[in-house]
């Protein structure tokens, strides 16, 4: 287990528009005020205060200076600041690839920038914060779509997001487990495999990335389930993240803890059951001695 990483400002939207959030809320209750007295005094509807306070929208600076004067605020300085950080909210991150990407998914990407601890479990690929070029697209084409133009897409994206977290000057703290079948499932064919295996074993000597593997022999476990990703955040004050990708569409959780907190619980309890993370190197020497030589130039998409 490890504790939150330290802190790291951020000025992304999402970031920007947690911590309006938080200070909203703050201010809310020094004034004594319920939600439902908020939208009275102002005329709004209750869902438009807790869709405010909870971050789901972006609030306008309209709306934002009429809530500072309901809650009597005097700091014009901080008032300004405020003001600032509502304008910068509003800015849509990777808004570009709509096209081929969720609402859901982009959200998480936008949470994503900003986390200061990533973990993710995966039992059927290659995260795709580790996965190579070739491994994507392979991987892409297989199960999500036959279409050039939207692997090429989405293959585009998940380069530059690589490059934004994996190059910053400060870096999240990554944590990874994935079961080891996932080193045994050949995507994109023997080169392909042998690149991505290899690549995992740069990446695992960054300091501020852990990959862990399940043995085949680990028995039943919560990730069974099916894979996830757990973000946690520099201020004290800010919900952890839970995305869900499955065949039914993609799912963001934030407010509810009780769903957070199980699958943190989750998430450390497989670390006591994965393999210590000086022994990848042995996995990864196991699956590249199970690449077939002989199917050198039989590269396959699945």
């Amino acid at each position: 287990m490890t504790a939150k990483g330290s802190a790291r400002l951020g000025t992304d939207p999402m970031a920007q528009r947690r911590r309006l959030r938080q200070e909203l809320k703050r201010l809310r209750t020094e004034a004594g005020m319920t939600q439902r007295e908020v939208a009275q005094a102002l005329d709004w509807s209750p869902s438009k205060v807790i869709r405010i306070e909870n971050g789901s929208v972006a609030v306008a600076t309209t709306d934002l200076r009429a809530l500072l004067m309901l809650f009597e605020m005097k700091d014009k300085r901080h008032e300004q600041e405020l003001v600032e950080m509502a304008r910068a909210s509003k800015k849509q991150p990777w808004a570009q690839f709509r096209d081929v990407y969720s609402h859901e998914a982009i959200q998480y990407f936008a949470y994503e920038a900003s986390a200061s601890i990533i973990r993710e479990y995966s039992n059927s690929w290659v995260p795709g914060l580790l996965q190579t070029e070739e491994y994507a697209t392979a991987l892409l084409s297989g199960v999500w779509s036959p279409e050039e133009k939207v692997v090429s897409r989405k293959v585009e994206f998940r380069m530059e997001r690589q490059e934004e977290l994996l190059d910053r000057e400060q870096p999240p703290e990554m944590f990874f487990i994935m079961d080891e079948a996932v080193l045994r499932q050949g995507v994109g064919g023997p080169r392909t495999m042998r690149r991505q295996l290899e690549r995992l074993a740069e990446l695992a000597k960054r300091p501020e990335i852990t990959i862990q593997i399940l043995p085949f022999g680990s028995g039943a476990h919560f990730g069974m389930r099916g894979p996830f990703i757990y973000l946690e955040f520099p201020s004290e004050g800010d919900d952890d993240v839970l995305f869900l990708e499955n065949q039914l569409g993609d799912q963001v959780s934030r407010d509810d803890t009780e769903i957070t907190t199980q699958f943190l619980q989750a998430f450390w309890d497989m670390e006591e059951k994965a393999s210590p993370t000086g022994a990848l190197g042995a996995y990864l020497d196991k699956a590249l001695a199970s690449l077939s030589e002989g199917n050198e130039t039989s590269e396959t998409t699945t």
